[in-house]
This record gives structure tokens, sequence and C-alpha cells, in this order.
């Protein structure tokens, strides 16, 4: 008499499970969603940034931006709202093409920590006036500088070893000095 496990005298094989992906080796999907993130995060925010820089989009441009910085307490403020229109422009290119990534992010990541604590904090979280958007705009940067852009971008298509192979302590440096340097610029108002 043979078990239910066996015919005969040979076991049955149970199905064979697929092999899991070798480290380093992503599905197609997930490079997909970060193709996805880094579009809206990256297209939005240099959207914002061409708004202070050059009024686009219904913008202020730089003078009105900058009159705007001076009056929450940013020293030089025609100087701050360039180098936040900046950030914002250069940071979102950055991250939509996924060149820089992890540099890209620190721009972002920089200027909406300014964004939640100089001009939203007092309303709350809630838009219109809340934190909510700067700071879904600041993780979003984030989590794109710990997990590197993705196949689908250009950091793996340079000739520099190390955007070509994301390091997670690459972007863990990056946002380091971002929130460093954000402290720093919020410590200089009055």
């Amino acid at each position: 008499m043979t078990s239910p496990t066996t015919t005969g005298t040979a076991p049955i094989a149970p199905p064979a499970a697929a092999p899991a992906p070798l480290l380093g080796q992503a599905p197609a999907g997930l490079d997909l969603g970060l193709l996805l993130l880094r579009l809206a995060v990256g297209l939005t925010m240099a959207a914002h940034g061409s708004q202070k820089l050059f009024g686009w989009f219904d913008g202020a441009g730089l003078d009105a931006t900058g009159a705007g910085f001076t009056s929450m307490g940013y020293p030089s403020g025609e100087t701050m709202a360039l180098v936040a229109g900046l950030s914002e422009t250069f940071g979102g290119l950055g991250l939509a093409l996924g060149l820089f990534t992890p540099l890209a992010a620190a721009a972002v990541l920089g200027t909406m920590i300014n964004a939640v604590f100089a001009v939203h904090w007092e309303s709350g979280f809630f838009l219109p006036a809340g934190y909510e958007y700067a700071m879904i705009m600041g993780f979003g940067a984030a989590s794109l500088a710990l997990t590197g852009p993705g196949r689908l971008a250009v950091d793996p298509l340079l000739p520099v070893p190390a955007l070509r192979t994301h390091r997670t302590t690459y972007g863990a440096a990056a946002l380091g000095l971002a929130v460093v340097t954000a402290v720093i610029v919020l410590l200089l108002r009055d």
C-alpha cells in the first residue's frame, strides 16, 4: 500500500517556487512605480520653482517672491527666493529625469522643510494653507533619495559608479545634508 504523498515508491515533489530576485534586481513594477513618483514629485516641484523664478504658471516671479521671503524674516529675500526657485526647478527636473537623484532629492527636501516651518506650520496640517502638500513633496523626495531612481532613469547610464549603482548610504547622506542646511537657513530668519 502506498501513502497519499507517494506513487509507487517515488514521493511527489511539491511544485517549485519561483526563485526570488537577486539582491539589487528589482521587478519591473518597482521601476515603473519609481518613475511615476519621480515624475509626479519632480515635475510638480519644477513647476513651482519656475513660478518663483520666471512668474510662469501664474507665479509671482522673482521680485515679488523675494519680497515675500523678506516679509517671512529671511535675510536677503530676493537671494533666498532665487535659491528656493533654483532648488525647486533643478531639483525637480533632476528627480523627474532620475539625474543626480540623491542631490536632487536633497534640494527639494531642504526647500520643503523651510516651506513647512516658515510658511505653513501655523495654519495646521490641511490645505489650503496647511503644510500637508509641502510635507508630502518632501517625503516623496526623501523616499527617492533612499530608494534610488530605479532603472528607468539617467543615473544608471552615467559613467559615475556611485550613481550607476544606488547606495542607500548616499541617499541618507544627501538627506542629512538637506536637513542640516534647511535648519541653518531657518535659524537665519529674524
